[in-house]
């Protein structure tokens, strides 16, 4: 089939059925809205119209429509010129750096991505692998006819990596810690999947994170409130200027996300004496329960693991999701029930001295991070019968 290509410099630019309608599709999962949340036309026009993926901040829209010879969009994709390589998660500075040194331009750069936002999820969103491989060329003539160094798609679905590579792209590969349930009853029960060691430390950091009268609130929905998100952003803007230095995302970004989306929101707070004091930020779709950022006013021992990591598996055993995301890095997780799995990016570089130097870099660290997995699946915290209980198996008698 063919079909035609045009650039959206705004996600306003297309309606929100129209991109819902490819970018949200899949069947219902039994807890929480369909759809990969990160995609979404609400939390792309949160990005946008909050100021917080903007030109300004070296985020300029360019997302691409395919449509078929109806009319009809069969493919669209998450787009942004950029200026730099921040607030991806993917790192690529030291080939900007490289090929700058040897006379080149890296940026602008073409990126198909969420912004700020290291989580899994459809990138070359099309009705069927037809469109989207066609959307994975088109991103590539992109970037040729726009004269830049290169284009990148990142935290991709492993199918579209293996079709991007089809097209041409290099594909890069990481890691990240998931909790996976396999149907527990309740959190003690995943406790007692665990190694007696792993099981004693995780209720020793339970019992810590809440003394001195802490106590954890779940709000989501109606509980979300602009006083609620004050708080919050405070939260953010405190522990997010120490670790990146700038924090990326805008106030009004949760009063949107708030109106527009609160049904996909779960949100950890931490009080004490009637405070909020920590909180912890998720999302939800596809049977995954997304953890985002957190941040905190008060530096508490373990309050950390409670709040994003402890309350999210709770949370996930209640309510039978299949999956805890907790964002990038973090080998801290894997004591605490997360395992390692493999995250996948794609890029087509087109100057040819660049991507041969790219594509010999990327063989070894993909050799690097296999090996990588395999070590870190050898010391997760859980039981060497298999980690999972009786009561938990489902084919048990």
């Amino acid at each position: 089939m063919n079909y035609s290509a045009a650039r959206l410099p705004a996600i306003a630019a297309i309606a929100p059925a129209d991109w819902n309608r490819l970018a949200l599709r899949g069947p219902e999962p039994a807890f929480g809205p369909a759809g990969n949340p990160f995609v979404s036309h609400a939390f792309l026009s949160a990005l946008e119209t909050s100021g917080s993926a903007v030109p300004a901040a070296g985020w300029t829209p360019h997302h691409l429509v395919l449509s078929d010879e109806s009319g009809e969009a069969a493919a669209v994709a998450p787009c942004y010129l950029k200026s730099h390589s921040r607030g991806e998660y993917v790192f690529d500075q030291g080939w900007a750096e490289a090929f700058e040194r040897a006379g080149g331009r890296y940026y602008p750069k073409l990126l198909c991505a969420v912004p700020f936002t290291p989580a899994t999820g459809p990138r070359l969103i099309g009705r069927d692998a037809e469109a989207s491989g066609a959307l994975a060329q088109a991103l590539a003539a992109e970037a040729g006819g726009l004269g830049v160094s290169s284009a990148h798609v990142t935290f991709m679905s492993e199918t579209e990596a293996r079709l991007a590579a089809a097209c041409g792209y290099l594909l890069r590969t990481d890691q990240q810690f998931h909790f996976d349930n396999p149907g527990y009853r309740d959190f003690a029960d995943f406790l007692d999947a665990l190694s007696s060691r792993k099981r004693k430390n995780i209720r020793k950091e339970r019992e810590t994170a809440l003394r001195d009268g802490v106590e954890i609130a779940i709000l989501t929905g109606r509980d979300l409130t602009e006083a609620v998100w004050d708080r919050f952003f405070e939260f953010y803007m405190e522990t997010g200027s120490r670790k990146w230095g700038r924090p990326y995302l805008t106030r009004e970004f949760y009063s949107r996300i708030g109106a527009a989306m609160a049904d996909r929101i779960f949100l950890v707070m931490a009080r004490r004496g009637g405070r909020y004091i920590a909180g912890a930020i998720n999302f939800l779709g596809d049977g995954v329960l997304y953890g985002r950022h957190w941040g905190a006013v008060e530096d508490r021992p373990c309050l950390h693991f409670e709040v994003c990591y402890y309350r999210a598996i709770e949370f996930a055993i209640a309510n039978r999701i299949a999956r805890v995301e907790a964002g990038a890095q973090g080998e801290h997780k894997l004591s605490r029930g997360y395992g390692p799995v493999t995250t996948w990016s794609a890029h087509f570089i087109v100057h040819p001295g660049l991507r041969a130097a790219v594509a010999d870099y990327l063989l070894r660290e993909r050799r690097h991070v296999e090996r990588t997995g395999e070590a870190l699946a050898e010391h997760t915290p859980f039981r060497k019968d298999g980690g999972i209980s009786a009561s938990s198996n489902p084919k048990a008698g």
